[in-house]
């Protein structure tokens, strides 16, 4: 089965745009590099339906912020550790994601690889 890494961030709603431009650059560079698929999501449905935390409650987004939920889906793991190599040697990600051009708090950034225990 194949295997992901996800991601989970508040950004300000304001920087959506800047911040679909270096992901979609980011998802052309994972892909060159040999990932299956790349997504990134913008928060739309966030209701509180009261059966469950929303994303925004459980990462507690400030005033202004919005959700950006992102997985990238590997073959397995051992193909995840060897593209995400490739993509950090690769000097375009340093160039897309400069410390003081990001449009977001990186380190509201949370991130985790996960084994797929079920997949259609």
């Amino acid at each position: 089965m194949s295997y992901v890494d996800g991601f989970l961030l508040p950004i300000p709603a304001k920087n959506k745009e800047a911040y679909r431009k270096i992901a979609a650059q980011a998802g052309k560079l994972w892909q060159e590099h040999g990932a299956l698929q790349y997504m990134e999501c913008a928060a739309d449905d966030m209701e509180d339906k009261g059966f469950c935390k929303t994303f925004p409650a459980g990462i507690q987004t400030k005033d202004g912020e919005m959700v950006i939920f992102a997985f990238i889906v590997f073959k397995d793991r051992a193909h995840r550790d060897e593209v995400n190599a490739k993509v950090m040697a690769d000097p375009r990600i340093n160039e897309m994601c400069s410390p003081e051009d990001m449009p977001f708090d990186c380190a509201n950034m949370m991130y985790g690889g996960f084994e797929t225990i079920v997949e259609y």
